[in-house]
């Protein structure tokens, strides 16, 4: 069966793939949901002093103390790029018809994307390290860091395979 100039999808060449793949981008969806608004981590000073972030709320605390600048970085890398990748995934392998050309560039999008992928999970890393750093604090990870990382590792290893497939339907 070859490709025609028309329409491919990852969808109609390989269904079972597909709805495997769907499944876990919606698990991938809520994990990123629960780890964008669970605890991430509590920092204890003092040993009376407690409080506990996730990333949503740790995004607000930053936009009410005007930094401006952390605020964007942090939103657009933890928050909407993979909400975005998220979708243009689900895209890929939904049971809708695409162009060659379509199709082509949600995959551009994919490779574009899949190199930041890494940086939301690196941003959480250095809030970690700074905390740890100051000597009068106790930093506690929480499940929702666990989600967030959860939630990134799937959707690599989803677009690893989502690539895979599209490049093997390409060459069909």
């Amino acid at each position: 069966m070859s490709v025609t100039d028309e329409e491919i999808a990852i969808a109609l060449r390989y269904p079972r793939y597909a709805r495997q793949l769907r499944l876990l981008i919606v698990v991938a969806g809520a994990l990123l949901g629960i780890g964008l608004v669970a605890p991430v981590l509590t920092l204890e000073k003092f040993v009376v002093i407690e409080n506990t972030f996730s990333v949503i709320s740790g995004v607000l605390q930053l936009l009410l103390e005007g930094q401006w600048f952390l605020f964007i970085v942090i939103t657009g890398f933890s928050v909407i790029l993979p909400i975005l990748k998220l979708t243009v995934l689900y895209l890929l392998v939904s049971k809708r018809s695409f162009s060659k050309e379509r199709l082509h560039r949600y995959l551009q999008w994919m490779h574009l994307y899949g190199k930041w992928s890494m940086l939301d999970v690196f941003v959480v890393a250095i809030l970690v390290v700074a905390v740890k750093l100051d000597a009068i604090a106790h930093v506690q990870m929480r499940y929702g860091l666990y989600a967030f990382a959860a939630a990134v590792v799937l959707t690599m290893l989803v677009t690893a395979r989502v690539v895979i497939l599209a490049d093997s339907a390409r060459r069909d």
